[in-house]
């Protein structure tokens, strides 16, 4: 059994309260028969929403007192419903319980409703109650909860044969009689798929399996049926609503023939078996429905009637408050119902035109003479402020769906603006929006004619119309933002005239003596295009946008900027489209070239994790090459064999040092070629071994010290008491005490802050930024190429303080200053005494009296760890 207390779903209004009611608000709803309830569906108001419903089932002891006074009820639960504000108080909510309760009555307790601005007297509202359960036919004394509540006592009921029909079958309720079965079904249909579902069940329990077989298939075909059909009835209503008669008498006309066919291609009579037979048969359906309705191709979508039919009501039901597309909901009016219909059935589209070809129809196929067609209600409302400038008959034309109208209806306001003698500013002012309104529909219109004659109309209303009434900048400036966005829109037209011609506009408007001083044009095209603009219009955007950088430059009276093209730049990179990129990057590169740096500081910052993007490393290769910096290319090959060469001195001085540790064990005598490069290259200092001068004999030790006196590089022997660094020669740096001056004391090393190791103030920066623990916390200055805390960064860049580094000087990360380069600036700047003041070693450095012999150490050392 199912209870279903509504109308059709998707039109009716359904029970609301009274304005201002006093809450609780009871509804009760006495059933046929007392029932057993399974479930309970309430489908709320979009926007007279109660925050929670009670739900009671009431019955009566004695079936002789049957009435509602005599009932008594018990609590089943509650339900709370939403707000509704997410979805704009546009959907309706429905809530579904399941519940397990005998009863005659079923009582609505309804609370106080949502407060919303369209809620505007505290009423509540409910579209639908559905109420499924089952007929209760003989057992009086189920009415008692406690045979439920014992499993025994239910038992021996559930073994009762004369209850069989109520207890021996499955907890199954069927999806016909679900309530969101009924909101997207055409009512007709709904009831047929009924009866078919009634006689699939005959038809198994009569073991006829191929004819339920065949059922199945035939509601199955008709559940998509219905559906299709209710959206048309949505739409044939909608079509109503906005007076759009030939629509909904299309819709009409779609919904007899679309259901005659297949009812047809079904055989439905015989499905139903209203003849007696089980045999498949033609059927003539057409005494079934009355008329047959006129096909489809005889009726003109464009013909109207040569005179306005009368008003007659469509419908004594109540119409759902649909949505138009063009309409926008306003704070006096309840925003409509949402349509419980997920897709829209829209007319055949037409083959689509080719790009070149104009979508123009001929007046000879429009089948419409004489007048242009009344315009209906919403559409004078659109167009009263033209209405009132120019009459009806005119704008009528500009509405008409003939093209050669439209294109005389500009024609005629093009000579009526141009020969206006009002002199009035307001006159003048409201002549202007009048024009502009028709001028943005002409800018959208599909045929050529009508667009070339709203651009024509434009033209004159910014070179004629604005100077010869004198009207201020700010009216010049509402004519042009009013169009641009028709203007930009129609970029992405498939017809490339159509673009081109909305490009050239544009660009013509941008020099024009009216206009050019406002600086609206530039600032119109340059904001940021979203990035699911579709690529046809947005490249169109971005090459008026190169255009106007090329034409006009970034002065400051044009109206472009750095910043206002960089952000439309940068946005534009992220565009799916290719093309849109590739102009993006034209217009950074060219930018660059006139002002370097200012644009990198609208991208991200340039390190190897940005190369790594195609795009990025593309534009900063462009950037270095500008710059006169070596490519990435160059700068791999010079880093090749820079590092060729420091491997050959590394396998030389570790020859020379194997051939020392030779002569200090005795194997050999004193090579000269071991103290001289060949070719008579400067000799280079190397290291020997501690116990050298122990176990050579005294020949050796003369031939020694006559060398020594002659080249004091071969003091450099004995290397383990000199600091690599600082050049320090100090008895005490065995290898503990090396360590703890590198600790303390070096003035060329420093402390990490982060990871605590030991590291050169020279390479501070490069530790920082790839060696650190903590370097993913570091970002490069592109400035000053220091390594900025990224929690500073933003802040750094935006105060542009820092001292910029120069490729030819070393740059200190400690007082942030440009020194002298090479080791020896370094060593100048961190040891000397006017050198760096914010070393904290330097004057340590200095307090001490450097020994005799001190020798610069050795270059390539690495820093000790």
């Amino acid at each position: 059994m199912q209870v279903s207390v509504s109308l059709t779903i998707p039109l009716t209004k359904g029970w609301q309260s009274s304005r201002y009611c006093l809450y609780p608000q009871d509804i009760v709803i006495q059933l046929e028969n007392r029932s057993r309830l399974r479930k309970i569906q309430i489908l709320s108001h979009q926007y007279l929403i109660a925050t929670k419903i009670e739900f009671f089932v009431g019955d009566v002891p004695d079936e002789q007192l049957q009435d509602l006074e005599n009932a008594r009820y018990t609590r089943l639960g509650y339900v709370s419903l939403s707000d509704n504000e997410k979805t704009g108080y546009k959907a309706r909510e429905l809530k579904s319980v399941h519940v397990d309760a005998i009863g005659l009555y079923l009582k609505l307790n309804i609370h106080k409703n949502h407060i919303n601005k369209y809620n505007i007297y505290n009423q509540v509202g409910i579209i639908a109650i559905n109420v499924i359960g089952d007929d209760i036919r003989r057992p009086t004394d189920l009415t008692d909860p406690d045979v439920y509540l014992d499993p025994d006592k239910r038992k021996a009921i559930e073994a009762d044969p004369s209850l069989e029909g109520l207890y021996n079958k499955p907890d199954f309720i069927s999806p016909l009689d679900d309530l969101a079965f009924d909101m997207y079904q055409d009512p007709e249909i709904a009831g047929i798929i009924r009866k078919l579902e009634k006689k699939k069940q005959e038809a198994v329990l009569q073991e006829r399996f191929e004819y339920a077989k065949k059922l199945k298939a035939a509601i199955s075909e008709l559940q998509k049926v219905g559906e299709k059909l209710g959206k048309y009835e949505v739409e044939k209503r909608q079509a109503v609503e906005n007076e759009d008669y030939d629509k909904a008498k299309l819709r009409k006309v779609q919904m007899d023939e679309y259901r005659l066919q297949v009812y047809k291609e079904l055989n439905l009579p015989d499905l139903l078996e209203t003849s007696g037979s089980r045999h498949p048969q033609v059927i003539d359906l057409e005494p079934i429905r009355q008329a047959t309705p006129p096909r489809l191709q005889e009726i003109s979508y464009r013909t109207p009637p040569q005179t306005p039919p009368p008003r007659t009501p469509y419908d004594e039901r109540p119409l759902p408050a649909m949505k138009n597309k063009d309409s926008k909901p306003t704070s006096d009016s309840p925003p409509p119902p949402r349509t419980p219909y997920d897709e829209r059935v829209l007319p055949v589209k037409p083959p689509p035109v080719p790009e070149e070809e104009d979508p123009a129809p001929s007046e000879t196929n429009t089948g419409i003479t004489g007048e242009p067609e009344p315009m209906g209600e919403k559409e004078l409302r659109e167009a009263s402020y033209a209405i009132d400038a120019f009459g009806e008959p005119l704008v009528s034309k500009a509405y008409s769906k003939t093209w050669s109208y439209r294109e005389d209806a500009l024609l005629a306001v093009y000579k009526h603006v141009q020969e206006s003698s009002v002199s009035a500013k307001e006159e003048c002012r409201n002549l202007l929006k009048a024009t502009i309104f028709l001028i943005k529909r002409a800018i959208d219109d599909k045929v050529y004619s009508v667009f070339k004659a709203g651009l024509h109309l434009l033209r004159m209303i910014l070179t004629e119309y604005i100077p010869k009434h004198k009207l201020t900048k700010q009216d010049t400036i509402y004519a042009v933002e009013k169009t641009m966005p028709n203007l930009l829109h129609k970029g992405g037209d498939t017809a490339q005239r159509n673009r081109e011609d909305a490009k050239n506009f544009v660009l013509e408007e941008a020099s024009l003596m009216e206009v050019k001083p406002t600086n609206i044009v530039p600032h119109e095209c340059t904001k940021p295009i979203k990035l699911s603009l579709a690529p046809r219009q947005a490249q169109t955007q971005c090459e008026i946008v190169e255009a106007l950088y090329l034409k006009l430059g970034i002065k400051s009276n044009t109206g472009l900027t750095v910043e206002n093209l960089m952000q439309f730049c940068v946005t534009a990179l992220g565009h799916n489209s290719d093309k849109v990129r590739e102009v993006a990057e034209r217009i950074i590169k060219d930018l660059y070239k006139e002002v370097r740096d200012p644009v990198k500081d609208y991208l991200p910052p340039d390190n190897e994790k940005t190369r790594k993007i195609t795009l990025y490393r593309q534009l900063f290769e462009y950037f270095d090459k500008v710059d006169g910096k070596p490519t990435k290319t160059d700068v791999k090959r010079k880093r090749a064999e820079d590092e060729r060469k420091k491997q050959q001195e590394i396998d030389m001085l570790q020859q020379q040092l194997q051939q020392l540790k030779d002569m200090a064990a005795g194997k050999q005598p004193i090579d000269e070629s071991v103290l001289e490069n060949k070719k008579g290259a400067p000799r280079r200092p190397s290291i020997a071994s501690k116990k050298m001068g122990q176990k050579q004999d005294a020949a050796k030790k003369k031939q020694l010290d006559k060398k020594k006196k002659d080249d004091d590089d071969v003091s450099m022997y004995n290397m383990d008491n000199i600091c690599i660094f600082c050049g320090e020669r100090n008895e005490s740096f065995t290898e503990e005490g090396l360590d703890l001056h590198y600790w303390k004391h070096c003035p060329m090393l420093k402390r990490c802050t982060n990871c605590k190791q030991v590291v050169e103030i020279a390479s501070y920066t490069e530790h920082l930024l790839t060696e650190c623990e903590a370097k993913t916390n570091y970002q490069k200055c592109p400035r000053c190429t220091e390594a900025i805390p990224k929690s500073d960064y933003d802040e750094h860049i935006a105060a542009k303080s820092c001292n910029s580094a120069r490729a030819s000087n070393n740059h200190c990360p400690l007082c942030h200053q440009n020194i002298a380069s090479g080791e020896e600036g370094w060593k100048s700047h961190l040891m000397s005494r006017e050198g760096c003041k914010q070393n904290p070693r330097r004057l340590l450095a200095l307090n001490k009296t450097p020994a005799a012999g001190k020798k610069a150490a050795p270059k390539g050392k690495k820093t000790p760890r």
